[in-house]
């Protein structure tokens, strides 16, 4: 038994690699709706109710969690999910997976981040995240994290290579390019994120530290949109964001906590993944494969929403 908390694109991505995989997964989520693959269950619970968590997954050998939080509500929300994850897993026995974000290192001054650089986060949510690292691996609990870029793929719309860039560039209009387009930056694409997640949760030497997850060799937003073009067979158009303005699909609020994190698109964004390709032996799809996929799922929403 699996158990996976939260159905974002991470949690769903993750309920269709589990179930490919032959695993039994029970998904949980607070609204008690989701789309899920047949051998996959759901089950409405707030994650933060230690007692309902217990009940979930006391059955589970590895529970993962996906779930996820708006930036706004993250420093006060997160911390209480984690007292209850901690509580209910350390009760249960199961191995714990959870998903972790490059905010928790700070500005690396261009640098590739590892699983070594300083967790050293100059925002209020990456020193949350921080925080929550530290006494993750403090916990004595089997868990691993997984690390990942900013995202990418299949139902993910809230990110810089999401809702922002696809959808405009199949109209032909111009997409959000952030901050500085040349610099180089690494993106995760959520079905390797996944993959990446199960992986963690079946290998013992996985627990007990961080893992960086596969990530396509880095190049910069410009290269990324003009190989969006040629899957697209026309030259795409970017109007720079160059400010933590509202923008598209990111309103006022978002924007305004995406601030202290904008530092993400000024200086070089580039993920070491060696450590976890050299262990596990898997490499993240190539980017124009993950790319031409993405935008056929964009292409067939479009048709499905209009």
């Amino acid at each position: 038994m699996r158990v996976v908390l939260g159905t974002g694109p991470v949690g769903l991505s993750l309920v269709d690699e589990l179930v490919g995989r032959g695993y039994a997964v029970r998904v949980v989520n607070r609204s008690g709706r989701a789309e899920l693959p047949e051998g996959s269950t759901l089950v409405r619970t707030d994650v933060s109710d230690r007692r309902a968590l217990a009940e979930v997954i006391g059955d589970a050998e590895v529970v993962y969690n996906c779930t996820h939080v708006p930036y706004a509500r993250q420093t006060t929300v997160l911390p209480l999910i984690q007292d209850s994850l901690i509580d209910a897993v350390g009760a249960s026995g199961a191995r714990l997976v959870t998903v972790e974000t490059l905010s928790m290192y700070g500005p690396s001054g261009g640098a590739p981040m590892t699983e070594r650089t300083p967790l050293a986060a100059t925002s209020r949510k990456g020193r949350v995240r921080a925080r929550m690292v530290e006494r993750y691996l403090d916990s004595g609990l089997p868990v691993a994290l997984g690390v990942a870029a900013d995202f990418f793929g299949p139902r993910t719309l809230t990110s810089s290579l999401g809702a922002a860039v696809f959808p405009p560039a199949l109209d032909g209009d111009p997409v959000a390019g952030f901050g500085d387009i040349d610099l180089p930056r690494s993106y995760t694409y959520v079905p390797d994120l996944a993959r990446g997640l199960a992986i963690l949760g079946e290998r013992e030497e996985a627990l007990g530290r961080l893992w960086h997850l596969p990530v396509a060799p880095a190049l910069s937003t410009r290269q990324v949109h003009e190989l969006i073009g040629e899957i697209l067979g026309r030259p795409i158009r970017a109007y720079l964001v160059d400010r933590p303005t509202p923008w598209g699909p990111f309103d006022e609020q978002f924007m305004a906590e995406y601030a202290e994190l904008f530092y993400w698109h000024t200086e070089p964004f580039v993920m070491d993944d060696s450590l976890f390709t050299s262990t596990f032996g898997w490499h993240a799809t190539p980017l124009t494969e993950a790319l031409r996929t993405t935008v056929e799922w964009f292409v067939t929403r479009k048709r499905t929403v209009f």
